[in-house]
Order: structure tokens, then C-alpha cells, then sequence
């Protein structure tokens, strides 16, 4: 999806690639991260959140939850990351990296409750008023007062498979008196993914009718007197993105591929202002029939992977159509016979990665080790 773009853009990452693979360097099956280009597109994003008075949490479950990039964003002075999942939030606990939301799109289980509410999140995303309650308990026991995000449903709103919860606009009211009479939390925003997508025939970002259901639910709240509700209003969230979000009222973004330069967007408009910040390399297991195999797995249909980048220098490296993936953990095959051990650089974009956070080799370019697919969902 993004390698005619990563070439162009990015070349360097594209050479850097190709030499430590052939060098040994990596190993195939690995995630080549650009630090530089990460962190500059994640300068661009908070300028323009700035701009238009958006404030971003940074979400980094696409690249493995690297410590090192959430710690240089958290510098940069993002409010925090979007933790998706229980997990997340953790491993940004323990590198002592600020919690912006969490429990959106993953509840956070009870087991989990006591570490993760006392790094104090900003705010944390609720399903259900039994998650609500449980996090209540724990705050009154721990002494701390949490706001609560409530992720909203509308009739007409769009809902990824594995991604259903919240409250429906008709209960909202009954849910919010409920969780008024709760100790140690309250209710702090309303939320709902995604707001925003990509429209290919649009050749644009447009809003989702989830988007009006977060301000449907905003308004409600303001005229039960409620004030300085977070308004969340993720997906697709990039420096051109920012100012849709500003003007349908939304305080807060979830900049995710944004950062790395690979929505659909990006991929559409080589002029965007983020580029590409990252490369999958692998290389060439074996041939059969007319087709050759690669090490890897973790691609899937939302990835529109397309071709491949094959070769053992840049210079004789050349584009190869890529057999479309029809399961989520698939190796990729490419539709040709190449040399086995050749150089297999596949920039595509990853919506549906649970990585698992192996150590990062600092320089120029980051390098993020070979992670793999776990079998459970993510956004």
C-alpha cells in the first residue's frame, strides 16, 4: 500500500533496509522503525493539534508500544498515550510513560485495575456500569478520584468486529445518574471509534455518523450541566485530519498511523505532511510452483498489501506483485520465483497488529526486533 511512497520519501529507510538484511543485521520478519521521521511527523501533528486548540493521545500499539518513541512524544509534550488494550498500558507503566486513556477499545480487567489507576490515567473509557463500579471500588480504596470516558452508541454507527460496547444514546442519561452516586469517579467525556475514516471515492477524510453520536451525547451532558467534556474523536487522526476534529467540536485526537505516515491518507497523497516511518523486511524462504514464500505473518485483507519490494541491493531491487492475503497471520507470497534469502521489503499498513515489545537498538534508525501476532484483536 505504501511502498511507492516509501521509496520516494524515505529512501534512506528503504537502503538501510536492504544492507542490514543482506548483512545479517535483522532478521527477516522484522519492523525497521525511523525514529527521526517518526518523531518529526509526531512535531508536525502536535503543531497543528495546537493550531486548532485538538489535543492528541499518542497510541503506539502498531509499533510494538516502543518505549523509547513514547517517551520522546511524552517530551515533545503530547498529554499521553492511548492505551487499546490492558497490555499497552502496562508496558507504558512500567517505562513510567503517562497514561492518557485506556479502556478504549479494551476494558481494563479487575486484575489489572490497581496498577494501571495508580499511574493516573487522564481518563479512563467504560463499556459498562459493572466496569465503572469496579474501578470505584479500587479508587475508593487507593484514595484517588478518576473521570470516566463513556464510549456512546448510535443506531446508524459504524462498529468493528471484536469492538462492540458503550452505552446507547437512549440509556445515556440513566447510566450518568448512576455513575453519580459512584465514590472516587466521575463522568469526564464521551468517546466513540471511529469518527473519521478515509473515503477512497472522496479522495478525503470525512466523518462517520459516530461522530455525530459523540456530539449528540455531548450536548446532552452540557444540558445536564456538565462542563469541559472530553470530547475523543479518534481514527485517521493526522496533521490534515486535525482541523475536521476541531470543527465538529472534538478536544481530542489518537494520532497512531499518523505518526509512522501510513493511513489511508497517506497512501493516497505522497504531498501529506507526515512520511513514511517505517519498513517490514523479511526475505525469500522458498519457491514453489511459480511462486516464492517469505518469512512472517500478521497481514491481512484491511492492509491492501499489493507488492513487494525484492532484491539484494537497491539498485537491482524491483517490485513484485504480492498474493493478497486472505487470513490474518498468512505468510507473504509473492506472484513470481525469486532466489531464496532475497531481500523482501513489504511497507504496508498493519490496522489489525497485537505486537509483542521486543528491545529497540538506538540510532539514527531504530530497529524493532521481529515482532509477531498474538491471537487477539485489535483496532
Amino acid at each position: 500500500m505504501f511502498l511507492k511512497s516509501v521509496m520516494e520519501r524515505n529512501q534512506p529507510l528503504v537502503r538501510l533496509g536492504i544492507e542490514w538484511q543482506q548483512a545479517g543485521v535483522i532478521l527477516p520478519d522484522t519492523y525497521l522503525l525511523d525514529y527521526d521521521t517518526i518523531v518529526e511527523n509526531a512535531r508536525r501533528i502536535k503543531q497543528a493539534g495546537d493550531a486548532s486548540g485538538v489535543q492528541n493521545f499518542f497510541m503506539l500499539k502498531q509499533i510494538g508500544r516502543n518505549p523509547m518513541i513514547a517517551q520522546a512524544l511524552a517530551e515533545m509534550g503530547y498529554v499521553g498515550a492511548v492505551c487499546v488494550d490492558f497490555r499497552e498500558a502496562l508496558t507504558m507503566v512500567e517505562n513510567n510513560v503517562p497514561i492518557g486513556n485506556v479502556g478504549h477499545l479494551v476494558q481494563i480487567p479487575r486484575a489489572a485495575l490497581k496498577k494501571i489507576l495508580s499511574a493516573k490515567p487522564k481518563i479512563v473509557t467504560v463499556y459498562s456500569l459493572e466496569k465503572a463500579r469496579e474501578i470505584s471500588r479500587v479508587c475508593t480504596e487507593l484514595g484517588l478520584h478518576q473521570k470516566l470516558m463513556l464510549r456512546v452508541l448510535g443506531e446508524n454507527d459504524m462498529l468493528y468486529s471484536g469492538q462492540y460496547g458503550g452505552f446507547t444514546l437512549a440509556e445515556l442519561e440513566q447510566t450518568v445518574h448512576a455513575i453519580e452516586n459512584m465514590p472516587g469517579v466521575e463522568v469526564g467525556g464521551v468517546c466513540s471509534f471511529p469518527c473519521f475514516l478515509y473515503d477512497e471515492a472522496a479522495g478525503d477524510i470525512l466523518p462517520t455518523p459516530n461522530l455525530s453520536t459523540v456530539q449528540t451525547a455531548a450536548r446532552m451532558l452540557t444540558a445536564w450541566g456538565y462542563k469541559d467534556l472530553m470530547r475523543n474523536t479518534p481514527s485517521a487522526t493526522c496533521v490534515h485530519s486535525i482541523p475536521k476534529i476541531a470543527a465538529a467540536g472534538g478536544t481530542h485526537g489518537e494520532p497512531g498511523h499518523g505518526l509512522t505516515g501510513t493511513t489511508p491518507y497517506h497512501a493516497a497523497h505522497p504531498d501529506a505532511e507526515e512520511r513514511p516511518g517505517y519498513l517490514y523486511v523479511s526475505e525469500v524462504s522458498h519457491n514453489l510452483g511459480d511462486k516464492a514464500y517469505c518469512y512472517g505473518g500478521g497481514h491481512y485483507r484491511r492492509g491492501h498489501m499489493k507488492n513487494a519490494l525484492v532484491g539484494t541491493t537497491p539498485e537491482n531491487a524491483k517490485v513484485v506483485p504480492v498474493l493478497p492475503p486472505e487470513l490474518l497471520v498468512q505468510e507473504p507470497v509473492l506472484l513470481v520465483q525469486a532466489p531464496v534469502r532475497e531481500l523482501t521489503v513489504l511497507p504496508v499498513l498493519l490496522l489489525e497488529l497485537q505486537p509483542v515489545l521486543l528491545p529497540v537498538l538506538r540510532l539514527g534508525l531504530s530497529l524493532l526486533s521481529s515482532f509477531r501476532i498474538l491471537p487477539e484483536y485489535s483496532e
